[in-house]
């Protein structure tokens, strides 16, 4: 059986060669046996394979002893609420987030929403399959006496209430809000959502419909992003919004169609949470760093660095009782969230931020961009190793750095400018982030410089 869809933090392929009915049967009995839960809750995105995907899974682990709990049709966050906030042993989603159509793959979390990675179970999945170690199909896996139930679990009241939570409702103003779904599932919960709020929605790409006829939701990629800013343009929005196909990354746009980089988002929502829960700890990742830290640390928090990766921001969170943690990559995370990444409640809190100050969104993080200018990830394909390529990198640098860090992939500081330079966990190639102090000059020479030594390299 090919495996090659497991991945660092889930299961992930193309169908029906890395990804089919037979191993995902085979990962239910996987998951019953290292998990060994009672309950597990079972979510879905809308791409054509993910009922019969779900199905099958449910058929695995209900067949292994397992009880079911069918969330249905939910964004990758609905796993995450129905799994803590209903005190449930773990749960599944069906989804392949922003990859092609005929991709899918599998999301993990065991109590608590805690996430299922390589390091904390998905290699011990991998070899049960691998080795045959797993019970004979049809049968109970150990330790289970009879077949598990299956039952539908509604939990899209409790999950909007708790979304609705974030703001105060009172201090809304209207708002005209670009949004974009990209035909995954997050057109369904603006809907849900739409009454409760006082702000105009301009719909784009709002239907759910797996075969994503507008181009797979990835707004990341920048020729995603044009049918987004011409609305923003020609409604004169106060700001636009799009997210991935499972709906766990939020992006922004200002009011001029700008996109803004997730980074300022960090700072942003940092500061949000600090005011609301002074002295509280932040947690980010390496890859930009100086205009988060600036922030907490002017307003009394605490930052905490952690690992790239929502295994390693969610722990960390766990660890340290972070309110708040984020990554610049639009992934978000929220103590009161299970400490889990959500794409829904980033942009109610700076819908309600805009609200309360009378700011434009390109006036909110117009300042932190001019005082820390970044490039933006920057990927470069390789002939050779990424660690080659990195201790290249920190031999030509280090007897000027102030600092080197090597949380993730290697990080160095100079008095001006910083960068992080780390290689893919899934592809041959290395991710550069370049930042300065308030000289984008000497960050666009930076950038320049550093990918040179990098195109030499490899």
């Amino acid at each position: 059986m090919n495996l090659d869809s497991f991945k660092a933090y889930d299961v992930r392929g193309r169908i029906p060669d890395e990804m089919n009915e037979e191993l995902v049967y085979r990962i239910a009995q996987a998951y019953a046996a290292f998990v060994r839960p009672k309950q597990v809750a079972v979510g879905r995105d809308i791409r054509l394979s993910s009922a019969q995907f779900a199905e099958v899974l449910t058929r695995g682990l209900m067949e292994s002893g397992v009880d079911v709990l069918d969330i249905g049709l939910c964004g990758t966050e609905g796993v995450y609420f129905a799994t803590a906030f209903e005190r449930l042993d773990g749960g599944i989603m069906v989804t392949a987030s922003h990859n092609p159509p005929d991709y899918n793959g599998l999301k993990f979390v065991r109590e608590g929403s805690r996430p299922i990675s390589a390091d904390t179970g998905l290699k011990d999945m991998r070899a049960l399959i691998e080795h045959g170690r797993l019970h004979v199909r049809g049968a109970l896996a150990p330790g289970y006496t009879k077949p598990g139930a299956r039952r539908t679990l509604d939990t899209r009241a409790k999950y909007d209430q708790h979304l609705l939570s974030y703001v105060d409702r009172a201090k809304l103003r209207k708002l005209k809000v670009v949004v974009n779904a990209g035909n995954g599932g997050a057109g369904l919960v603006i809907d849900r959502l739409e009454p409760h709020l006082p702000f105009e929605f301009v719909k784009l790409h709002h239907q759910p419909d797996g075969s994503f006829p507008n181009g797979v939701p990835n707004p990341m990629l920048e020729e995603n992003r044009a049918v987004t800013i011409e609305a923003i343009r020609r409604t004169g929005a106060d700001l636009g919004l799009a997210w991935d196909g499972d709906y766990d990354r939020c992006f922004f746009f200002d009011e001029r169609g700008d996109f803004v980089e997730g980074y300022y988002l960090v700072g942003l929502l940092a500061e949000v949470f600090l005011r609301r829960f002074p002295g509280a700890r932040i947690v980010h990742d390496p890859r930009l760093t100086w205009n988060t830290i600036d922030i907490v640390t002017k307003l009394g928090g605490e930052p905490v660095l952690c690992k790239s990766g929502h295994a390693f921001i969610k722990q960390k969170m766990r660890e340290v009782d972070g309110v708040y943690g984020g990554e610049m990559s639009a992934h978000h995370y929220f103590r009161d969230f299970a400490y889990c990444d959500s794409g829904m409640i980033p942009w109610l809190v700076v819908l309600q931020v805009v609200s309360e100050s009378g700011k434009t969104l390109s006036q909110l993080v117009g300042e932190r961009m001019k005082l820390f200018p970044c490039s933006g990830e920057i990927n470069r394909y390789l002939s050779t190793d990424a660690k080659s390529v990195l201790a290249k990198a920190q031999r030509h640098y280090e007897k000027s750095a102030k600092l080197v860090d090597f949380t993730d992939g290697l990080s160095m500081e100079f008095d001006t400018w910083r960068f992080n330079l780390r290689g893919s966990n899934t592809e041959p190639l290395v991710r550069l982030n370049v930042e300065s102090r308030g000289d984008e000059g000497l960050m666009r020479e930076k950038v320049a410089e550093v990918l040179a030594r990098i195109e030499t390299s490899g």
